[in-house]
């Protein structure tokens, strides 16, 4: 098996798969590295903005993922306690299909990686990292990893991406990464039910005391059940659940119907399809300052969105298209001397100020609305202007990017 790659990609999820194919319909080699075997489910709301469609037919997917995703996102609610507001959702404003879609993680990852595949990326799955090392300033990097078989690998190149998930990044000297557990900590969790009664094409948003989630109709008719909750509510949840005799997981489903009349009309006759999944602790916030030795990062190893506005995908795929555009534009950067290492230095600089100006916004908004989902008291005196004025739920998913994409073809695609 090839060690040296042009360029070595750690993640198969949206980010690290579109990377892959950028890069290797470039002309690059690239080695795609993915922990998890797939298919895989995984704690997402699975919701894909009609920002993101153009750049997945650039892709080579779209068509696949519109025979597998569920109806079209045409609408927008918040289900607050006994409140349900609903408003149209805006449409996408450049051109192409105006609503979005939903997609279950364990096809909507599958697909991607199978397109890198088929480009050419050497996929390596399961295929766990445990350090990346600087060769020397100019000189590139050692990806360290163990293999499906448990054989030890060390692959080469110039250019790393890291595009795995946030809460357990491999290190840059070999230790693990470790925090202490914060009562504000959010942890994710998400189910699937068969027979529930939400209506096509809507998107609601949950808010409850300590949390906030959202539902969607997603691929094969089964419908997502997605939410954050804090620590210190999930604490008091588990603490409910052991003296009813209730797992944590059943015991949230027990919290949000409830706490949320939408939901609890949605669920009557539906059945779980599976157990819950649960992941975490979120980290919501910008980490683009925290590569180490000067790796690339894209997706929520970029920086993390509060899931509150559905735009972790996006986010995902679009942040791949701005670094990928930026290392087509400077093909330099994959040499291994001193030209290189400035090369790259450029790139990175150029690609973080495109990631800031174009997602910086976006996180703001997104924190701001989770903490009002979070505390009902800041929630409430909004409930009467948006029962007067829905449309202003649309506004809001405007606002948080839902309509816009960062990704443009006038100038051609990256590869």
């Amino acid at each position: 098996m090839e060690s040296a790659y042009d360029a070595i990609v750690i993640g198969a999820g949206p980010a690290g798969s579109s990377a892959a194919i950028l890069l290797a319909r470039a002309g690059r080699s690239v080695a795609l590295l993915e922990a998890k075997s797939f298919p895989r489910r995984k704690v997402c709301g699975e919701c894909i903005a009609a920002s993101n469609l153009p750049l997945l037919d650039a892709l080579g997917v779209g068509r696949e993922l519109r025979q597998c995703a569920g109806p079209e996102l045409r609408r927008v609610g918040l289900w607050c306690g006994e409140e349900s507001i609903i408003a149209p959702l805006p449409a996408h404003v450049g051109g192409g299909r105006p609503w979005g879609y939903a997609l279950g993680r364990e096809h909507f990852d599958l697909l991607l990686l199978e397109r890198a595949r088929s480009v050419g990326a050497a996929v390596l799955q399961p295929c766990r990292v445990f350090a990346v090392r600087q060769k020397a300033q100019d000189a590139g990097y050692d990806v360290d990893a163990i293999d499906g078989s448990g054989a030890n690998l060390t692959l080469r190149a110039p250019v790393v991406i890291r595009a795995h998930g946030s809460w357990q990044p491999p290190p840059a000297d070999g230790t693990r990464w470790s925090r202490e557990h914060r009562a504000s900590d959010l942890l994710a969790f998400k189910a699937s039910f068969r027979n529930a009664a939400l209506d096509e094409g809507l998107l609601p948003v949950l808010a409850f005391a300590g949390g906030y989630g959202g539902m969607v109709v997603a691929s094969h008719g089964l419908t997502t059940l997605a939410c954050c909750i804090r620590r210190d509510r999930l604490a008091a949840c588990r603490r409910e659940a052991e003296a009813a005799g209730t797992a944590a997981g059943e015991r949230i489903e027990m919290l949000l119907r409830r706490e949320c009349r939408g939901v609890r009309i949605a669920l009557t006759e539906a059945s779980r399809v599976g157990q819950w999944l649960a992941a975490g602790p979120l980290r919501p916030g910008v980490r683009l300052g925290g590569a180490p030795g000067g790796a690339f990062l894209i997706g929520n190893a970029a920086g993390e969105v509060h899931p509150i506005i559905g735009e972790g995908i996006s986010m995902a795929l679009q942040s791949a298209w701005l670094l990928c555009e930026e290392l087509a534009g400077c093909t330099d950067a994959f040499r291994c001397d001193m030209l290189g290492e400035m090369r790259r230095h450029q790139a990175q600089h150029r690609y973080a100020s495109r990631w800031r100006a174009q997602f910086s916004r976006r996180m703001r908004l997104a924190a701001c609305f989770a903490h009002a989902a979070m505390r009902p008291a800041l929630a409430a005196p909004l409930l009467p202007l948006l029962r007067r004025a829905p449309a202003l739920l649309g506004i809001a998913a405007r606002a948080s990017g839902k309509t816009h994409s960062v990704v443009t073809f006038s100038q051609g695609s990256p590869s």
